[in-house]
């Protein structure tokens, strides 16, 4: 099978095209042909080396967590009925055409629902659902989706609008602020400019009662800055490296912190229950992932320098084969 593999940390130029053997299912796992790889930043980071003791990575290794496809073979003590159903595939690995994973990790797609839809909520609706969960956004209070065109806030926008709550959005780009309107946001701004801050704490008469901060680094921590006393501040972003912010400070107004990454990964149990329910919102309609931009798999490294740049509006995904 050809897969990408990672031989040495470093630059997207270290994702290399390969012919692999094709994996064979050991007892309790399937092997699922993969028609779209999910693609996430934490994929760039640890090609480049990054999160050793958190992410351990055996080089050399096929990255990736998953996606979609068909299941293809089972191994032993698995139901053969899982054989040609499509389904999504949550692992250690993805960017390959054939994927093996344990029976646990994969989850019938609804009818009607496309494949590629379903592999770009693998993780992105999981970590959205997860998110608005710890927020608990309500109807008609203000919430601040920073970081908004990308995979996870283009879902969080729609979940907080759908909840009835007032969305402002804060994205990079004119094109991303519009997308970001599309998909509820009643006000938007642009991070990058100077006086955001104050734009949001005018717009929200205040300062927003909700703040997800998708970016992390120095842009997560004066994002806090738009938060109204006594608000809610949940922080998950990673592109600038976390968000650290002043628990002194943060108690003092009244701010309550919540960093889902600090307790790490949700459980299998959870994971499923989240991913089962992001399915069902997407087959019903309620919840619509943007996949901004897709590659065929020998692109690799070409999907890796599109995140980094940050170009790209919502999700981008790997496309492996036509199922």
């Amino acid at each position: 099978m050809r897969a990408i593999q990672v031989a040495s940390f470093g630059a997207p130029e270290v994702l290399a095209l390969v012919d692999l053997p094709d994996p064979v299912p050991g007892p309790g796992q399937v092997v699922v042909g993969m028609a779209a790889a999910d693609v996430i930043f934490l994929d760039t980071l640890l090609r480049s080396g990054w999160g050793q003791d958190f992410f351990p990575r055996t080089l050399p290794y096929v990255p990736g967590g998953g996606g979609a496809g068909a299941v293809l073979a089972v191994g032993d003590g698995v139901d053969p009925a899982w054989v040609g159903r499509r389904v999504t595939v949550r692992t250690g690995t993805g960017y390959a055409e054939r994927v093996v994973a344990g029976e646990e990790e994969i989850m019938p797609i609804p009818d009607g629902l496309a494949t590629t839809t379903a592999a770009a909520l693998v993780h992105d609706g999981v970590t959205a659902l997860r998110l608005d969960r710890l927020g608990a956004p309500q109807k008609g209070e203000w919430v601040l989706v920073s970081a908004a065109a990308g995979g996870a806030g283009t879902l969080l926008v729609q979940l907080a609008a759908d909840a009835g709550a007032r969305v402002v959005a804060a994205a990079s780009s004119e094109a991303k602020l519009n997308l970001a309107r599309e998909l509820g946001a009643e006000a938007v701004v642009d991070y990058t400019r100077a006086d955001w801050i104050e734009r949001v704490r005018e717009v929200t008469g205040g300062g927003a009662v909700l703040v997800y901060d998708g970016a992390g680094g120095a842009l997560g921590a004066a994002t806090l800055d738009a938060l109204a006393d006594g608000g809610r501040f949940v922080t998950y972003g990673t592109a600038d490296g976390f968000t650290a912010p002043d628990g002194e400070s943060a108690a003092h107004r009244g701010i309550r912190l919540l960093m889902p990454l600090m307790d790490g990964p949700p459980d299998q149990r959870t994971v499923r229950e989240l991913l089962d329910l992001a399915l069902a919102h997407a087959a019903q309609g309620r919840l619509r992932p943007v996949i901004g931009a897709t590659y065929p798999l020998e692109q690799a490294a070409e999907a890796h320098r599109a995140l980094a740049a940050r170009t790209i509006a919502g999700k981008a995904l790997l496309l492996i084969s036509d199922e």
